[in-house]
Formats: C-alpha cells, structure tokens, sequence
C-alpha cells in the first residue's frame, strides 16, 4: 500500500478515454427501461427439461419478475432487507435477483457447493431474513443449520421434486410458485406496490452482498450497490464491448461478481442471453447456442487449448504439420496487426489458407459465430492467449475484483495487446503505489465490506482509492499488466521475491497434461511445484501412447512424469535463476472446492493445499 493514502501515485495513472451514457438510478430502473424499449424483443433462453430452449422476450421476463418482487413486498420486506440466494447459474437466479432489487432489497449470494456452516455463518452474518434454494440438497443445508440462522424467516424453494414438505406447518418453507402467487393477490389489491418500491431505489442503496471466498480466514460481505452495477453497465456500453444483435451465453456463478457484471452489461444494452450454469454442458452448449460472445475464467480456455492441441500431437504426421503451421502463420498476422502494421499479400494469402485447413475447423467447434470471448477472475497465460489470437479469437483479457463490481479493466476490440488487461473503464482510474500496489477509483468500487469499518479503511484509503492488493505497472499505451497478486509473492531463504501465477500459468500452457499448479518456495531455498493432471486430455494422451490402467495410475507413470519434467525444463529455461523450478511432483486427484482448495472462482488456496501436501512437499528438500 502507498506511504501516504493521500498522494497513492509514484508511477503512472491511467484511466478510460471513452465518454459514459448517463446512468440510471438503480438496476430496476434500467431493467424496466429496457422492458419498456423491447418488450417483445428476446431477453432470454433457458434450457427445456425435454430439451431444447424457451425464449423470454423482455415483457415475459418483467411480468415473472414483477410478481416475485410483489411476493417479496406481501413477505414484508423493507429497504435493502437481505434476501439470500443458493442457486446454480439458471433464468430464476436472474428473476429472483431482480425481483429483490426492483422490491428495494439486496442479495446476498450463496455459492451452492458451499458448506453447511459456511452457508448458515454468510445468511447469519449478512442478517438475510430470506433464503432462496434451488432444491432439496441446498434447503437440507438451512434445516441442519436452522438454529444458527434464527433470523430467517422464510426459505423458499425452486425445485421441490426431491424435497419433503408434507411436514411442515409453520410455513417456513414456501416455494418459489407460493411467492408469485402471493406477488399476484398483492397487485390485484395495489397494482403499484412494485413500482413504488422501485421508484425509491437510489444509486447509493445496497443492490447485492457479495461474500468473498478468500484464500484465507473468513470471508467478508462486499457491499456492492445499484450505482455500481448500473456503471458498469454503462461502461460496457460506452466500449462496444457487446452489441444489441449479439447472443451471449451465460454459464458463469451468478453469486460471483463476473456473471452479474454481463447481466448488468445485458440490461443496458439490449442483447440477448442464453442461460444454464452446467459447465458439463458447456461444450455441448456451444454447439447448440453458437453464441457471438462467452465469458470465462483462464481454466475454461486453457482448457480448450490442451483438447486441441493435445488432439493434434496425438495425431501427428501431415495434420500436425499443417495445424503449427497454420498457428505460425496466424501468429505472424496477429502481431503486425497489433502493431498496426499491413499484412503482406503473401502472408495474406498464407492465412487465408490457414484459416480455411485449421482455424475455421476450431470455431467450428465453439458453435461457428464466436466473435467476443472475455477472460477475468486470473491470469490468463500469456502462450494461451497468442495461441487463440494467432486462430482469429482474441480473448479480451479483463481485470477487477469483486470489490470494484469485477469491471474495471478490459482490452478493445481491435486493440488487443496480450499480457495485459487493456485500459481502464471510462470513469475509472488506475494508478500504481510506491510499493507497485495497483489503486482504482470509479464507480465500480464498492460501498465497503458489511459491517467491517477497520476492514474498510484497510482497503479503502485517501480520496477514493481502492488498494487491491495486486501488484502491476502500466505502459506506454496505458494498458496494465498484472503482475501478482501481493499477498501470492513468495521469499524464498535468500530473499528473492517470485511471482507465482505467471509462472504457474506459463507452466500449464506448456504441458496441456496438466490441471493446476501450485509453485512453492517461500522460506525454502528453491522453487519446488505441485501439479494435478487434467483427467480429459490426459486419458486422450494416455490412450495414444498406450498407458494402461486407469486416472489413479496416471500420476505414477513414467512416461506422463517425464511430459510433465520436460515441460518443467523448458518453463525453467526462460525463467531467472532463482525462480527455476527443480522439482515437480503429480497429485494423485485434482484440488477441489469440497476440500477447500479451490475457491468457487477456481484460485487456489495456497495455504490450504500447502497444509493439505506438507509431507509431500517437505520431500522435495531433504536437506531442510
């Protein structure tokens, strides 16, 4: 963090050049703004139970969020009333959502695979008087825990098929139907109860208690209110980020700020999105939405790059040939472009034919009509983002934290410069503290951490600057580069300071083997590694070379072991001395969410996996 909060600057600021549209007061003005422009345009799809998909044009979509944010007011709820929501990424999330907003609550999201307690210690702390499920498995979570949360008053369920309620006569639990049913009886008696509610909403109210997932300790309720998310949306707007005739697929943990900043995007816009949180589906979904724009975390892209290129070398001979060159060439274009240059008629030519032999056939399988893929919540490596450049599919690498509402850094289109995060939104402001600390200020930036003032004052620091505990610099062009996280710097004995998500992300872009990677040095005298294996390309690899046995034989096998070193040897020849890696040792499963490795946005919890490995990482020094 700076010396002085007062004067954060001792290198350079950078900030967006583009002009904002004016803004609305709250997210419910915006959405039904919208409502009111293209009430019979396509707002949604969500997947059918029998298949296929359902549209909701704009007016549909108001008419189920208005009776749920009536059926909120019949509860009684009061301004900026918590009401919580542990549901999948599906339509009803955004309803749901919706409808506590345009009523003049706040969500409090619940990330569904989290844990009993953890869910009982979030409702209680954020002081949520009503709970949204999804189904059975989350309600179970409410009724172990129910002492614990004695200030829920209702919970209300979705998916009712595998849940008992024949016993209950308290009325603790109602389902989502019961709340629309009481929203209807409310407006036949007050047709304007929603929009009175609505009409008092301001820009500084709470609009969403978002609880970060950490890597340490417990996690703290992000105040994030409707002028945040109503900038971002603008900002997104005044970029051309996404554009009303595009179609969006939306996969992404809508308790986590990523997904709700494409909503937010949505509402100002005009585009349509297609729904369903299943990331088994993802592939499949593609095929089937061939959407024009799809966001993700780093993981999702690096792992279709290990499919393809993976696939290829498996296959070999002439294909594998013509695939690098291919590649090769539409590296060659990508950076004449970037530096504004013209492409020779001869390159030209060449990538035509590039484009015809290999790079179609890969979007082809992506759904064919891809035009805008983003990546945020890490970083992305640099190999993996040349590599879909060079195919026609720059990925627009984004930065932001839950803490400033996810946006506030993004690269334009058509002036992507990879291994940075592009420019900051317009109206908002990057500067870089003495220490290399990365400072934002605009109207992302949350209202505080819920009921942590010392907390607060941590973090936000002089007139408006948030310090977010990434270090980066800027360049000439004003772009910013990520550099690590602070809190990630590893020391090792002899005082040398190594960025470990630079490396880790370079290290699984050179073997597609692997899952995660977990640098380790801190107080050690060398950088050792632990990796995990990544069961698809790796049983595509094991089936092509001829390794028998199963997933719990893989970690053991020589020839996978001697991928994974050779991969180490060649990330360690473009490393510095003391950040070479001297030895790797394979997991035998991957990290998880349900150990507490994983946060549900995929970061590793060092901390937890060091503790989780001490003995196996304590064997890679036999000399203390």
């Amino acid at each position: 963090m700076a010396d002085d909060p007062a004067v954060p600057s001792a290198g350079r600021t950078t900030t967006g050049l583009e002009t904002l549209p004016e803004l609305a007061p709250s997210v419910g003005a915006l959405f039904f703004s919208r409502v009111e422009a293209d009430p019979a345009r396509e707002a949604f799809r969500s997947p059918k139970p029998s298949g296929g998909w359902e549209s909701w044009t704009w007016g549909r979509s108001a008419d189920r969020v208005v009776d749920l944010a009536a059926g909120l007011l019949a509860l009684g709820l009061q301004p900026e009333d918590r009401v919580a929501i542990a549901m999948n990424t599906r339509i009803e999330w955004i309803f749901l959502d919706l409808a506590v907003m345009a009523s003049g609550g706040a969500t409090t999201t619940v990330y569904p695979s989290t844990q009993a307690d953890d869910v009982a210690y979030i409702i209680s702390d954020s002081g949520s008087r009503f709970v949204v499920v999804e189904d059975a498995v989350q309600l179970a979570k409410l009724v172990d825990q129910r002492e614990a949360v004695p200030a829920v008053e209702r919970v209300i369920i979705l998916d009712t098929s595998k849940a008992d309620l024949s016993t209950r006569t308290d009325e603790w639990v109602i389902t989502v139907d019961d709340l629309a049913a009481r929203g209807k009886t409310l407006l036949a008696e007050d047709p304007d109860a929603v929009k009175r509610a609505n009409d008092a909403v301001t820009p500084e109210r709470l609009a969403t208690l978002i609880y970060t997932s950490g890597t340490t300790g417990r996690p703290k309720g992000v105040e994030l209110t409707h002028g945040n998310w109503t900038y971002e949306g603008a900002g997104a707007d005044a970029i051309e980020l996404v554009h009303k005739d595009q179609l969006h697929f939306l996969w992404l943990p809508l308790s986590h700020s990523f997904g709700k900043v494409l909503l937010a995007a949505q509402m100002q816009i005009g585009f349509t999105t297609a729904v369903d949180g299943r990331v088994d589906k993802i592939v499949e979904n593609l095929g089937e939405i061939k959407p024009h724009l799809m966001a993700g975390a780093p993981r999702i892209f690096e792992k279709v790059y290990a499919s393809v290129v993976s696939r290829t070398e498996a296959e070999g001979g002439a294909k594998a040939k013509i695939f690098h060159w291919a590649i090769g060439v539409g590296k060659q274009v990508a950076a004449l472009q970037e530096e504004g240059k013209s492409v020779p008629m001869t390159l030209s030519v060449q990538h035509s034919l590039a484009d015809r032999l290999v790079f179609s056939k890969v979007k082809e399988r992506m759904g064919g009509r891809i035009e805008t893929f983003i990546s945020g919540s890490a970083a992305l490596s640099k190999d993996v983002a040349s590599w879909f450049e060079a195919i026609g599919l720059p990925i627009l690498e984004g930065y932001g934290l839950t803490e400033t509402s996810a946006g506030s850094c993004v690269n334009r289109h058509g002036k992507v410069k990879v291994g940075t995060v592009g420019r900051p939104f317009p109206g908002t402001e990057v500067t870089i503290a003495s220490d290399g600390e990365i400072l934002v200020r605009g109207g992302g930036v949350m209202r505080g951490y819920y009921h942590l003032p010392e907390q607060t004052a941590e973090v936000l620091i002089g007139d408006g600057w948030f310090a977010t505990g990434d270090i980066g610099e800027i360049d000439d062009d004003g772009n910013l580069k990520i550099t690590d996280r602070k809190k990630d710097l590893i020391k090792t004995s002899g005082g040398k300071y190594i960025a470990p998500s630079l490396i880790e992300a370079r290290f699984k872009a050179l073997c597609p083997l692997l899952g995660n990677v977990l640098v380790h040095a801190n107080g050690r005298n060398y950088a050792t590694a632990i990796v995990t294996l990544d069961p698809d390309v790796t049983k595509a690899f094991a089936e092509h070379h001829g390794i028998t046995g199963g997933p719990d034989s893989w970690p053991t096998d020589p020839a996978i072991d001697k991928t994974v070193r050779d991969a180490m040897a060649e990330l360690n020849g473009d490393l510095n001395r003391w950040e070479t890696i001297k030895d790797v040792r394979i997991l035998p499963r991957d990290l998880s969410i349900e150990e507490g490795e994983l946060t549900p946005s995929l970061k590793i919890k060092r901390k937890v996996v060091e503790e989780h490995y001490a003995d196996l990482l304590q064997s890679m020094y036999p000399n203390g």
